[in-house]
């Protein structure tokens, strides 16, 4: 069961998916085997071709068509609910167990491009499917309970509501400026380059004046776009390339495997209009040293207001150094 819950103090919706408490778990010491993971051969998928990159249906999923509520669809104004829609998918990045997408080609990362590119496509296509949210949690520290390399795409029925205050600050800024926000953005951390992590010939890599975590870096296309699917051939080649320099910038900087959190905005798939929009994707690693956490506390959580202990510009040139 899988419904949605209205939260009228925020004025959002909260996912109710208490199956999910069930899910299998196969992380850290004896437990972190081949044979707990469900994606390894003989596992619980019970998947036995040879695959480089493979999309399943999320067996729990946050997400989904059809099935029972609790209660009535609708309701009062502060009990509404309604049913969920959408999707939840598993990307698997290889058959290894022991390995991550750090250490994949930068040919192999070019071909999961095309597989995000494709599944973006397909569902977006889905008429209840507001927004496809293509992310990856990697690292204990970060919640993952199981470790097998993989990504995820929630095909969300709603746009959620972080991309929608990002929506609405894109579009007031185009209204003021004639301009794209996220481009003159880009613009400002070429022009000050004191926080580029990597720069090419489509992409930028910077870890923002307004970071939140110490080590959080951005990916930005240079070309004003809002999605995958409109990138030419040689564009999503540059990605590939700026990703996987990234994800080994991250591991080399303390010779540790770096837990992060990685999350991609593209436009929404709700039939509006948003020319405001530019795609990006946001690495959020938790670790502000190489034994210390970054926890989300009382400031953070309950006030939304994050405190950042670390200076921007010191820390992209740590990234700049790491691995060069």
């Amino acid at each position: 069961m899988s419904e949605l819950r209205w939260h009228p103090l925020l004025e959002e919706w909260v996912a109710v998916a208490a199956h999910r408490q069930v899910r299998p778990i196969a992380l850290g010491g004896k437990a972190d085997t081949t044979a707990a993971c469900p994606f390894c051969p003989g596992g619980a998928e019970g998947l036995t071709m040879d695959f480089e990159f493979l999309t399943l249906d999320n067996r729990f999923p946050s997400f989904q068509r059809g099935g029972p509520l609790s209660g009535p669809v609708g309701g009062a104004e502060l009990g509404r609910r309604a049913r969920s829609g959408g999707a939840c998918e598993v990307v698997l990045y290889s058959k290894r167990h022991d390995t991550t997408l750090a250490q994949a080609s930068r040919e192999q990362v070019y071909r999961l491009v095309k597989v995000w590119t494709d599944r973006y496509r397909e569902l977006a296509e889905r008429p209840d499917v507001k927004y496809v949210y293509i992310f990856e949690n990697k690292g204990a520290a970060v919640g993952v309970t199981l470790t097998h390399p993989h990504g995820q795409i929630y095909a969300f029925p709603f746009i959620p509501p972080r991309v929608r205050t990002e929506l609405a600050a894109e579009r007031r800024y185009r209204t003021r400026h004639r301009r794209c926000l996220l481009c003159d953005l880009v613009k400002g951390e070429i022009a000050g380059r004191s926080r580029i992590v990597t720069l090419s010939r489509s992409f930028i890599s910077y870890i923002p004046f307004f970071a939140r975590y110490p080590y959080e870096v951005h990916i930005a296309s240079r070309r004003h776009l809002g999605h995958l699917g409109q990138m030419t051939e040689a564009e999503q080649w540059d990605l590939a390339g700026t990703l996987r320099t990234i994800l080994r910038k991250y591991d080399r900087l303390w010779g540790i495997s770096m837990p992060y959190i990685m999350l991609m905005h593209q436009t929404p798939t709700d039939g509006g209009r948003h020319p405001s929009h530019h795609f990006h994707i946001e690495f959020y690693p938790p670790h502000r040293t190489r034994d210390k956490i970054k926890f989300l506390a009382g400031c953070e959580a309950g006030a939304g207001t994050f405190i950042n202990d670390t200076i921007p510009e010191a820390k992209a040139a740590e990234l700049r150094r790491a691995g060069s």
